[in-house]
């Protein structure tokens, strides 16, 4: 049994915060979630822990700090270089996907439309070893099958 990954997820959509705490529900006790509903609280609660998370997903179309300018905070910041940072966005775009990339995102999840595709793209971001994942072209970006 491994130990308990504390999960942010950053989102002003609050059907998609509740769907993402059911799915993390449906996967056992292994996770603890904690959500934020903008970037300003997000901010707020990493710089005043604990909790700290061992994985954050960020939407990016939110008022004020957009998921874009959080992922680049972050960044800039050595305490958060190296935590593994999923967006998890209705935003298709290529060029917003590349800028994830290029801002230091470790993985870009598309919203899917329907429950069971969002459940789990969201599950297989969860089993990806975040320790040895090296985000490039190829694999940044999560197709559903």
């Amino acid at each position: 049994m491994r130990d308990t990954l504390t999960i942010f997820y950053a989102d002003d959509d609050l059907d998609d915060l509740e769907f993402f705490k059911k799915i993390i529900q449906m996967n056992g006790g292994n996770y603890r979630l904690i959500t934020h509903k903008n970037g300003d609280q997000l901010l707020q609660a990493l710089e005043n822990p604990p909790p700290s998370p061992a994985l954050l997903f960020l939407d990016i179309n939110m008022p004020g700090m957009n998921g874009l300018d959080i992922l680049k905070t972050l960044r800039e910041s050595e305490r958060y270089m190296k935590l593994p940072i999923i967006m998890l966005s209705t935003t298709k775009e290529d060029s917003v996907i590349q800028k994830s990339l290029e801002l230091g995102a470790s993985y870009y999840v598309p919203k899917a439309s329907n429950f069971k595709e969002l459940k789990q793209s969201i599950e297989f971001a969860l089993q990806i070893n975040w320790g040895n994942f090296v985000p490039n072209q190829n694999n940044f970006l999560y197709h559903s099958n």
